[in-house]
């Protein structure tokens, strides 16, 4: 039986630095309980909300004391660092000593709260600390609440949690991803950029490591049998029974067999072992002999080639993508692997970035087409209404979007992509049988293999991101919020049959806001930095942008209302009349967090 080792390590946690007034003879003392108090308040309220990759609760470590002066926050920062604490987060209900209790540690995101009461100055300690934080070049994120408090109120007012839980959420995305690798299975395909692996991208901005092998590591494990045989039999005969093979598209001329189709279906479950393996390892494969290939990569991420130097002769990796990337297969629901097509490894950190800020699996797709309402209606005489009035976004790519993207699992009745813990077995089969197997495009794939087939059901809030590179600038991240939504049948048939119908559909509609690159749903198209996006359930476009902020990436196109954006305070000193631009200044000012 295989053994997903993946989450058997120590996750980072979360460290909380209760800081008090440091004068004694009656100041310290009566500020002890209530600064404590709010410590464990924040613990508590953050353990219960957010969870790791494994679906166990995040941890919190609170420092052994309040922290009045430079020798309690040396103890505390000690006692992070034994307890892998990969963020801070700093409460007081005081006034405390700004520079002699902060956190100085430059790798770890960090947030102050300044309760806001009347009693002790909390706000001002807030201010004099984030302005320490500015001056020293460790941005740090200021929470204060929007009303006052009576002192000694233990409650976290609402939007003070909604910014904890942000700030924490993002956090934990930065420390999870340190220290993993992002594994290129192959090289660059078809002259796509994204594929050009950027070791300063992922070694200076994320803490990752970057691992590669030739995908001739595909055929000498299948040549030499390095995956686990009673597995493959397992898996083999799942897929003979869930995964429904749909019509063959090619002409009946240069169509394959039924003997090729077979083995086909074949090489492509032993790709997606061997993937995996690579990825994670498998314990399964010391005890067949094979230690080394056992160990596994490390890899958070990764990325297959294929084409065309694979796809030309063997199989394609749409299957292999497809199902790595959902939150089942033959062992069972569990949470997915994130796999990049055609290596593209930018599109792979913002199907990363997806799954960490959500917990649920990611759909990659090209962005492919823009659908005018006047188009629409000269091609199939129907006039588009509701989400989709102005215009639709055709999201669709050969084989990576994860199953759950059918929108077959729910939510309060309504269609959702949930995370791994949340999923039932319905939910599960439900995916399956929604999605067809359909024979490669020989077009495409001379070497033939299975591309995954099906639509996603409207009514999802999505979120789409996209990571592009800009010599001289670095990395700088997109955002567009918005929905999925359906189209008659006959509507979305005629529109999908003028491209490949054997890939997955998403119909896709940005809200708009009425200026920039969201004036229209043409421009938000026009603007796309590449050919690719990530889409994650939900709209997370604020939290993709509080992580950018910690990992120093600059946004420069998103829809998310104002008033959602939470950003180190120091970024408002670098102008607050256009908060793009301040964003580029101060990415730029504080540089990459691992450099």
């Amino acid at each position: 039986m295989f053994t997903d080792t993946r989450w058997e390590r120590n996750f980072p946690k979360i460290g909380i630095r209760p800081t008090i007034d440091g004068r004694r003879k009656g100041v310290r003392e009566s500020l002890e309980e209530q600064t404590m108090s709010l410590a464990k308040s924040v613990a508590s309220l953050l353990s219960s909300e957010l969870r790791y990759p494994n679906g166990e609760p995040v941890e919190c470590v609170i420092a052994d004391t309040c922290i009045g002066g430079v020798k309690e926050a040396a103890e505390a920062a000690e006692k992070f660092r034994n307890a892998n604490v990969g963020l801070s987060i700093t409460v007081t209900p005081c006034w405390c000593y700004g520079t002699e209790t902060m956190d100085t540690d430059p790798s770890l995101p960090k947030a102050v709260w300044g309760f806001n009461g009347t009693g002790r100055p909390g706000a001002v300690y807030l201010a004099a600390v984030l302005s320490a934080h500015a001056q020293k070049g460790l941005p740090a994120f200021g929470i204060y609440g929007n009303d006052v408090q009576d002192e000694g109120d233990g409650t976290i007012p609402d939007d003070v949690k909604e910014k904890l839980l942000r700030f924490a959420k993002a956090g934990m995305a930065v420390a999870l991803m340190r220290g993993q690798s992002y594994l290129s299975m192959g090289s660059v395909s078809m002259g796509i950029a994204g594929s050009i692996v950027d070791e300063t991208l992922f070694q200076d901005y994320l803490g990752m490591r970057n691992e590669y092998v030739d995908m001739s590591e595909f055929v000498r494990r299948m040549d030499e049998g390095i995956y686990d045989p009673e597995e493959f039999d397992r898996a083999l005969a799942w897929v003979k029974e869930h995964c429904k093979e749909g019509a063959d598209n090619n002409p009946e001329a240069i169509r394959s067999s039924r003997e090729q189709k077979d083995r086909d279906w074949e090489t492509v479950v032993k790709m997606t072992l061997i993937a995996r393996d690579l990825m994670a390892g498998n314990p399964r494969l010391a005890e067949l002999g094979y230690e080394e290939e056992a160990m596994g990569h490390n890899a958070i991420v990764s990325g297959f080639q294929g084409q065309r130097q694979w796809t030309d002769h063997f199989p394609n990796g749409d299957f292999m993508e497809a199902l790595l990337n959902s939150s089942f297969d033959w062992n069972g629901i569990r949470s997915p692997y994130i796999v990049a097509t055609e290596n593209d490894s930018l599109n792979g950190v913002n199907m990363l970035f997806g799954y960490l800020m959500t917990g649920t699996a990611q759909i990659f797709a090209d962005v492919r087409t823009y659908w005018s309402p006047d188009a629409v209606k000269r091609v199939t005489g129907y006039e588009l209404e509701g989400k989709a009035a102005n215009g639709l976004l055709h999201l669709i790519n050969s084989g990576p979007a994860a199953l759950d993207g059918t929108g077959q699992q729910e939510r309060n009745g309504e269609p959702a992509i949930k995370p791994f813990w949340e999923i039932t077995e319905e939910e599960a089969k439900r995916c399956l049988d929604a999605t067809l197997w359909r024979p490669a495009s020989l077009e495409y794939f001379r070497g033939g293999g299975y591309s995954s087939d099906f639509l996603t059901r409207g009514g999802m809030p999505m979120t789409m991101s996209r990571l592009n590179l800009v010599k001289g600038v670095g990395p700088i991240l997109q955002i567009a919020e918005g929905y999925s939504v359906d189209l008659p049948e006959h509507v979305h048939d005629t529109l999908d049959n003028r491209t490949d119908p054997t890939w997955p559909t998403t119909w896709f509609v940005p809200k708009l806001t009425g200026e920039g690159a969201f004036t229209s749903v043409y421009s938000v198209m026009d603007h796309w930095g590449a050919n690719h996006g990530a889409i994650s359930y939900g709209h997370i476009g604020a939290e993709l942008i509080t992580l950018a902020a910690m990992l120093r990436i600059p946004v420069s196109m998103h829809n998310v209302e104002k008033e959602s954006i939470f950003r180190p305070r120091v970024w408002g000193l670098l102008g607050t009349e256009n908060a793009e631009a301040a964003d580029f200044r101060a990415c730029a000012a504080f540089g990459p967090l691992y450099r």
